[in-house]
């Protein structure tokens, strides 16, 4: 069986958006609802198939396959990172190493502000260049949670952290798809990239400290935010323009946190900021016994299991290595991936989101050794062997990090589900064609196409696949450059990350606050179109004042 997908059902694009849009606006609204998560992303993934057969004449059979690809791929490649990462977490708690790890940030800073940009901004960025795909805000969140951060803090905190860095998470996976589906030059694209995300790497810490705290207290710490964002953006735009578009992020994140160390070292605000409730007599003590010195050597085992999680996803990014474990592990007819059955190049794309009807590949990568959570999985198990944890503990504290995370595993597998069946029906592409005929505005829209990607399926990567193509169709029709265009879709589609289903389960997983979902998403979301309108601004006047900038 063979279908093309239809971009226009009604006969009126408007009436077909409204309609596309509908699975989306059942999924915010019931976790709005406080409907629980697992339960809101199967009732929004049952409304895409409805839509998309009903309306868009997708076929049940193609429906069906769609979900249980989503699913599976949401599985291994989402949920197992969550999982092993949050195994990780629970292993130093229950050794006593992150009390020892807290009490290291403690003594380079106590104050909060400076804590949230050192953990969300700059180890996120880190741990995003070199896992991707939910683990900044996993690991990170739960880090914050254990300085002592409300669960709430900790998680909006991080959602909006993982922005700027993600154009080039999981060693520069996003860009790498980019230069495929469009054709273009990869260093071009990560160098545009490079020369748009910077300037808002430089606003987010600033935008972390405004949503803790005030104006007056987000000025006294202005200088430690330009060093954090700046040593950041530097190194962003330099190794994205100049070097290559793989260790982008790790690279920033990793000097940003050296500088900012550094710097804290010779400067420290005025006034230890703390949140309210913390500042009573009996916390003040519990801070003061905190402070508790430990020796160089206790705080290096303490960071330990980070450090061997670092090499770990370093090592797992590494083609040859890939390579290597696959011809080991994995047949070799299906090395390249395994046929879906009845989906694989069942489901064509038609003009104008293409330019020639093209069939959709479906292929499961079930490479399971190579997948990033597996390197997150047993960089966990070499922690805790080196921590004195016997193969029986070891194996009582993964269960019950199964058993916690049971149903933000069943959320984010049918989050992805949902966003499968949204893309090969074609409802992602009904949504992209609205934003291109806003005309002479369109680099601004462009940037909220990318979002739009993002938005719907949780990955920068996904939204690059799905709209990249459209993004360099329609730049040609409106005599824009593409690489600008393409390269807006990554920056774009970044500042969709914090209010993407997956993200916000994630978040809500790893600080404990499954059901809150909602609230969350009701927090972030403005600050999302904020700063994806400062997107599309920044790729407007590229686009206009300063077109000689583009590559």
């Amino acid at each position: 069986m063979t279908w093309t997908q239809v971009y226009d059902p009604t006969g009126m694009w408007w009436l077909s958006t409204l309609v596309a849009l509908l699975p989306v606006v059942v999924l915010l609204g019931l976790l709005v609802g406080r409907v629980k998560p697992h339960l809101a992303a199967l009732a929004g993934a049952a409304a895409a198939m409805i839509v998309a057969s009903l309306v868009f004449r997708m076929p049940w059979s193609l429906a069906f396959a769609s979900l249980g690809f989503g699913v599976a791929y949401g599985l291994l490649k989402i949920a197992w990172i969550v999982v092993s990462a949050v195994f990780l977490y629970d292993i130093t708690v229950y050794t006593g190493q992150f009390e020892i790890m807290k009490q290291s940030i403690a003594r380079i800073t106590a104050d909060r502000r400076l804590q949230a940009l050192l953990v969300a901004f700059c180890f996120g960025a880190f741990i995003e260049g070199a896992a991707g795909f939910g683990a900044p805000v996993a690991i990170a969140g739960a880090f914050m949670i254990g300085l002592g951060f409300k669960p709430f803090h900790a998680a909006a905190l991080n959602l909006i952290a993982n922005t700027a860095p993600v154009a080039w998470g999981a060693i520069g996976t996003p860009v790498h798809a980019l230069a495929t589906v469009t054709a273009l030059p990869e260093p071009h694209l990560s160098a545009m990239i490079g020369r748009i995300l910077p300037l808002t790497a430089i606003i987010v810490p600033f935008w972390i400290v405004r949503t803790m705290v005030g104006w007056s207290e987000t000025i006294e710490v202005l200088p430690a935010i330009l060093v954090v964002g700046g040593s950041f953006a530097i190194t962003q735009f330099a190794w994205s323009n100049f070097v290559d578009s793989n260790l982008v992020d790790i690279a920033g994140g990793a000097v940003s946190i050296a500088a900012t160390i550094a710097f804290l070292k010779v400067w420290q605000p005025k006034r230890i900021w703390r949140f309210k409730e913390e500042r009573d007599a009996a916390v003040d003590q519990v801070a003061d016994h905190s402070r508790e010195i430990h020796n160089a050597r206790q705080t290096a085992r303490a960071w330990m299991p980070f450090a061997v999680l670092t090499v770990f996803v370093l090592l797992w990014g590494l083609p040859s290595l890939k390579t290597r474990m696959n011809l080991l592990t994995t047949p070799a007819a299906e090395r390249n991936g395994w046929d879906v059955p009845l989906l694989h190049q069942a489901i064509s794309r038609d003009a104008p989101v293409v330019a020639t009807r093209t069939p959709e590949a479906a292929k499961f990568d079930f490479n399971w050794l190579t997948a990033t959570g597996s390197g997150c999985f047993l960089a966990a198990l070499v922690s805790g062997l080196m921590l004195g944890l016997s193969p029986r503990q070891l194996t009582v504290l993964f269960w019950r990090t199964l058993v916690r995370m049971r149903f933000a595993v069943m959320a984010i597998s049918f989050m992805l589900g949902l966003g499968f069946v949204t893309r090969y029906s074609g409802l992602d592409a009904v949504l992209g064609l609205a934003f291109t005929r806003t005309g002479v505005v369109f680099p601004f829209f462009g940037a909220f196409l990318g979002w739009l990607g993002v938005a719907l399926t949780g990955s920068d990567t996904s939204s690059n696949v799905l709209f990249g193509g459209l993004q360099r169709i329609t730049a040609e029709q409106l005599k824009l450059n593409p690489v600008l265009m393409c390269a807006a879709n990554s920056a774009g589609g970044v500042m969709g990350k914090m209010v993407d289903a997956q993200s916000i389960v994630v978040a809500t997983a790893a600080t404990n606050q499954v059901g809150n979902e909602g609230v969350i998403f009701r927090f972030v979301f403005w600050h999302s179109i904020a700063l994806a309108a400062i997107v599309g601004l920044i790729v407007m006047a590229y686009a206009y004042l300063a077109p000689g900038w583009v590559p």
